[in-house]
């Protein structure tokens, strides 16, 4: 790790352009979707040093953390096929530094309109009178029902294991009105 004694850069207010590049391409490594174009990324990449600004803390580990992930490969990390890269993030994902990109990615990249669109999701459904006529039964992402009844004859199972009983147990039987009726009172008890 880098300290903060050493480098007093850790300090700057603003992240170097290429920070910036190594933080939007943790972000598509971390949340790959390749039909998402480099606009979300770089959105979220804002977003993120937006919510540092607003702890010394987080903006400290933030430029530690992405000023440290060179020193885990021999190549610099933005020239890293997407499966290494991957592997130097799975090394760090117990870092503060990545714990911050990640939830403060969950929790806004997927707002993104853009994203949403991509992704298919329509949005909320109250203010549109909800799911029952907008797309409840679109299920073409799942192979059609049949619908005619299947030729194959049922197997029999056979006799049940056990005896039936012929009559019902009511029949014979005294109705009984309050079957609890006297348990609340304990033999030999005085009342006060």
């Amino acid at each position: 790790m880098v300290f903060p004694a050493k480098y007093s850069e850790l300090n700057a207010l603003e992240l170097t352009e290429e920070a910036r590049k190594v933080l939007t391409r943790i972000i598509r490594v971390a949340f790959p979707h390749p039909q998402i174009p480099d606009g979300p990324y770089q959105r979220m990449m804002q977003k993120i040093i937006e919510v540092s600004e607003e702890s010394r803390w987080f903006r400290m580990a933030l430029t530690q953390g992405l000023m440290t992930l060179d020193s885990l490969t021999e190549e610099h990390f933005l020239d890293l096929p997407d499966e290494r890269a991957l592997a130097v993030l799975k090394r760090v994902a117990d870092l503060e530094f990545f714990g911050f990109i990640r939830r403060t990615t969950v929790l806004n990249f997927y707002e993104d309109p853009e994203v949403c669109e991509l992704l298919g999701y329509e949005g909320e459904s109250f203010s549109k009178g909800g799911y029952i006529n907008r797309g409840f039964n679109d299920l073409d992402w799942l192979p059609e029902p049949r619908i005619e009844e299947s030729e194959e004859t049922l197997t029999e199972v056979g006799p049940l294991p056990y005896q039936l009983a012929a009559k019902s147990p009511g029949e014979g039987i005294e109705a009984v009105e309050d079957l609890f009726k006297g348990t609340d009172k304990v033999e030999g008890a005085q009342s006060l």
